[in-house]
């Protein structure tokens, strides 16, 4: 029911300082010796609109069988044998399956190979499907060089994980041939003089420069976050994660440039790195071979920073054996450190305030995934 606001006036109504001095005299008796009257009120309706009872609303019904109820969380052993028990169920099914020849579509729906082995072959190693050689979407086989053995196991295994032929055409199931591919197609239009790819990446990478995660460091006092009473701030861990990389990028890759943080410690307004040290990292990056230049776009784009991408490919690829250290007690920048190093910001969140359930821990195996590619691409 609508509740019925109402206003108490006492009356007369007056206006002038006089009158309401008499209005209130008179009301409390003050100006009269007689006994003093009651006050009588007069209420009126601050608005017109008739009372409504509520009308109750039935419950809503849901159809269907009720929703089981929860299960025992299980452990990470059991997690695994019971998702490739799923595997080998939908693998069953994607072979049984009969092909409707009124409806193409549901051809793509059906594993049409059994067996993935890979081939030697005098041009490289090549991943068949039966005896059929996988190819790319330009149909170039996809050939992988002799010393890339690890890399052709990688792609044999994803292509024997699939259950349907519907999932090749997503790059997030096959994510070691979409990069092979990307790297043939690279050395094929350079073949033919054509350097529209190369450019494309090259643009996007120094792009990716002016707003590098590895340089964009956060404010060192921040009214919003809470007060880390012994611990370290976000910026001074920004800065011990990034001085080791930055360093040896400009001692052993970009030489004589400098690299500064792209955010001040009381601004929010990014700057831009040197002239020289934007010419010196451009013609690095243009000047790569065909397969480092595929593998630093796939690890510009999973880490977000040129820096971390250039880190990694240059710790892994056989064309800079000359710049690293070999040796025992010699640690190796590796998929783990530059995860780390993108993901700082991140792990800083999630230790104030917790972590998302299937959002941060999927994006920490997604990122380690996307970054082991692009070693396996290159060594």
């Amino acid at each position: 029911m609508e509740p019925v606001l109402r206003a108490t006036f006492a009356s007369p109504i007056v206006t002038s300082s006089l009158s309401v001095h008499r209005a209130i005299s008179s009301n409390l008796g003050l100006c009269s010796a007689a006994a003093p009257r009651r006050i009588r009120h007069r209420s009126r309706c601050i608005h017109t609109s008739t009372t409504r009872p509520a009308t109750p609303l039935p419950h809503p019904t849901v159809v269907g069988p009720p929703p089981p109820p929860p299960q025992v969380s299980v452990s990470s052993s059991e997690a695994a044998l019971i998702r490739k028990r799923e595997i080998a169920d939908r693998l069953k099914a994607g072979e049984n399956l009969k092909v409707d020849p009124a409806k193409p579509t549901t051809a793509l729906k059906k594993r049409f190979w059994k067996d993935v082995s890979i081939v030697e072959t005098p041009a490289g190693l090549q991943v068949h499907l039966d005896k059929r050689p996988v190819r790319t979407a330009t149909k170039a086989t996809l050939t992988i060089p002799h010393s890339k053995r690890a890399l052709a196991s990688g792609i044999a295994l994803e292509w024997d994980q699939l259950v349907s032929a519907q999932q090749a055409l997503k790059h997030h199931y096959i994510p070691l041939t979409a990069l092979v591919s990307r790297a043939i197609d690279i050395t094929a239009a350079e073949a033919a003089r054509d350097t529209a790819i190369r450019e494309t990446i090259v643009e996007m990478a120094m792009r990716y420069l002016s707003t590098d995660t590895l340089l964009c460091w956060a404010p060192e006092r921040n009214i919003h976050e809470p007060e880390l009473t012994g611990k370290p701030s976000l910026r001074s861990r920004q800065r011990e994660m990034a001085e080791p990389i930055i360093g040896f990028l400009r001692t052993h890759v970009f030489p004589g440039v400098d690299i500064n943080p792209i955010l001040g410690e009381d601004s929010i307004r990014p700057e831009p790195q040197p002239q020289l040290t934007q010419q010196v990292i451009q013609g690095w990056v243009s000047g790569l071979p065909a397969w480092e230049l595929a593998a630093l776009e796939r690890g510009i784009l999973a880490s977000k920073s040129l820096l971390i991408a250039s880190r990694l490919l240059v710790d892994w690829s056989p064309e800079f054996a000359h710049l690293r250290k070999e040796g025992e007690g010699v640690q190796r920048f590796g998929t783990e450190e530059a995860a780390a190093a993108a993901s700082l910001e991140t792990l800083f969140q999630t230790e104030q305030w917790g972590e998302v359930e299937d959002t941060h821990d999927v994006e920490h195996a997604d990122m380690r995934r996307q970054l082991g590619s692009v070693v396996l691409l290159v060594s």
